[in-house]
């Protein structure tokens, strides 16, 4: 039997879950003193996903684990590690995880949550893969990512409310042939801008207890030139290094997925880096910015619909709050979906 050393570590199902509520530009600019075409010309963004009143995290997260799982063909039961990667599970703690380990009825599993805000997913992915390296009695491991934004954002507030959405994405890490799976990942912090993109309420510095209800720091508050002055710095530059680091340079890499943050800022990197945008899959124009979620949304839809071919190099690449930035480069073995197969490569 070959050690943790000589096998691969691989994506072998994905899942997403979005909420049925949709909120067009037009009935949100009911609240802001913009216009529906005004908030497309910045950010691309037509309509975003809303939760339910009785919506919770981990009910999202349960939806898509469980499609994540079903297109892995791993029962709860063989998932030794569990991670979420959000900022709004249904409670400040006990984990989420430890929520999800329950519903799912994975007994056997390790559980924490991680924090990394939109750079959760490639975080938890890569910490995943690396314990799956060490520990060859790691089977499987499950990593989402979730958020409700809705729940924290102020509807009337046009520097958050015209991105912020919610919804969940899966995504199951398993054992793979040698030179198959991930290849490298490369992280970097630039915490000089680390208040741009906050929500002060409700942590130890500003507790819920003992005080009125404050909507100055009760709710996200973001700094959108400072977002795009960050990201179009420090992003290309980490996914540069994880390409050098997988000793292959970017323009063989053969798909790419993103943080889905502002259309308009993933054209912008994309072109900055010589790349054509056919080597990528954007929806955030359709669903908004779902956070730690959104780039393993947008990866689950990418499969479903046949966009990411067996034998490709896939880089995903994001950037949080803080700022942290991550990406990782991985050789894609997943078979094409049997639909998608049979309808081509739709947008």
């Amino acid at each position: 039997m070959s050690t943790a050393f000589e096998q691969g570590i691989g994506i072998i199902g994905v899942g997403h879950h979005l909420p049925s509520i949709v909120e067009d530009n037009a009935t949100l600019c009911e609240r802001l003193d913009v216009t529906p075409e005004w908030i497309v010309e910045k950010t691309g963004i037509e309509r975003r996903h809303l939760a339910a009143p009785g919506d919770t995290a981990t009910g999202y997260a349960l939806a898509a684990a469980r499609r994540a799982l079903g297109m892995a063909q791993v029962d709860a039961a063989e998932i030794d590690l569990i991670i979420c990667c959000t900022f709004s599970g249904d409670y400040i703690f006990p984990p989420m995880s430890a929520k999800l380990h329950h519903d799912l009825g994975a007994k056997g599993a390790q559980i924490y949550d991680l924090q990394a805000n939109c750079t959760g997913v490639v975080t938890g992915l890569t910490a995943a893969a690396d314990r799956m390296l060490v520990d060859g009695t790691v089977r499987n491991a499950l990593v989402v990512g979730v958020e409700l934004c809705s729940r924290y954002v102020d509807r009337s507030d046009v520097n958050t409310a015209i991105y912020l959405s919610d919804g969940a994405g899966a995504v199951v890490l398993g054992r793979r042939p040698a030179g198959q799976g991930i290849k490298a990942s490369a992280f970097f912090t630039d915490s000089s801008n680390y208040e741009s993109v906050r929500m002060r309420g409700g942590g130890s510095s500003f507790p819920i207890m003992g005080r009125a209800a404050d909507p100055t720091i009760d709710h996200m508050e973001m700094n959108g030139i400072a977002t795009w002055k960050q990201a179009i710095t420090h992003l290309p530059t980490v996914m540069r290094r994880c390409a050098e680091k997988s000793g292959v340079q970017m323009t063989n890499v053969d798909f790419l997925v993103f943080h889905q943050a502002n259309l308009r800022l993933l054209e912008y990197i994309v072109r900055k880096m010589g790349l054509g945008l056919d080597k990528t899959y954007t929806n955030v124009q359709d669903i908004g910015n779902t956070g730690s979620a959104s780039l393993a949304i947008a990866l689950s839809q990418a499969v479903e619909r046949g966009l990411v071919k067996p034998g490709a190099l896939v880089m995903l690449a994001a950037v949080g709050a803080g700022f942290n930035f991550g990406a990782s480069l991985w050789r894609w073995d997943l078979p094409v979906p049997a639909a998608s197969a049979s309808e081509g490569s739709a947008a």
